[in-house]
């Protein structure tokens, strides 16, 4: 009998393969989603997929349909991709610009870190597999920011904006990992001087510069590039 830790793990592997097979297109935008094909591909049995797939379903990468089973959610089209970059550049500016007053010595410290991290983390390519870590620590940066905002109702606001995330690479090529961490860096340092208009115009060059990186995917594969990835 597999204990309460072990099932977890294979959850959570069961969870991260069904969900590269998403981000990757493996899964087509639209397509149907089997359990038992899933159980069968990954050599498990039905109960950690049905888990994984719940927690997909909080990712918004998968849709459960009334008496229909699950299917793999569809791409975001330009008019809500252009909806979610203006709801994130009327929130995440304020954001940092509170931040600049409140937040504390261990949030930035916090902040710095999850950059220097970015930094140090290793060529990358098209496929979620190689960018998943980059792409976790960049959600991070910006929920840590928001939190160090000092007000509770923005930061929900800016956190259930960032469910929408993984829907949005599905439709994106990935950016640029160098722009990426040179923009967090432009951002932090207005934090750490206490710069309210700094911090909010560094943000929202990056909420702009993201945007025009998270073009829709070319029709055809090209060559991977290297230090590629970005929100």
């Amino acid at each position: 009998m597999t204990d309460g830790t072990g099932q977890d793990a294979l959850t959570d592997r069961v969870y991260e393969s069904v969900k590269a097979m998403v981000m990757d297109h493996e899964i087509a935008p639209g397509a149907r989603v089997s359990i038992e094909g899933l159980a069968r591909q990954l050599d498990v049995s039905a109960t950690p997929v049905r888990e994984a797939l719940a927690r997909l379903e909080s990712d918004r990468l998968v849709v459960k349909r009334p008496n229909a089973g699950y299917r793999a959610t569809d791409l975001l089209d330009p008019n809500a991709l252009l909806d979610l970059f203006e709801m994130r550049l009327l929130l995440e500016p304020r954001a940092a610009s509170l931040a600049t007053e409140n937040a504390n010595d261990d949030e930035l410290h916090q902040l710095r870190s999850i950059v220097e991290e970015m930094r140090r983390q290793p060529e990358l390519g098209e496929k979620y597999s190689g960018y998943r870590r980059f792409a976790a620590l960049d959600q991070e940066f910006h929920d840590v920011l928001a939190q160090a905002a000092g007000r509770p109702l923005l930061a929900d606001a800016v956190n259930r904006l960032h469910a929408h995330l993984h829907m949005l690479r599905l439709n994106s090529a990935p950016g640029s990992v160098d722009a990426t961490v040179a923009e967090h860096e432009h951002i932090l340092h207005a934090l750490v001087q206490r710069n309210p208009e700094k911090a909010a115009e560094a943000m929202a060059t990056h909420l702009r510069s993201s945007r025009v990186r998270h073009r829709p995917r070319p029709p055809a594969s090209r060559p991977t590039r290297s230090r590629t990835a970005s929100r």
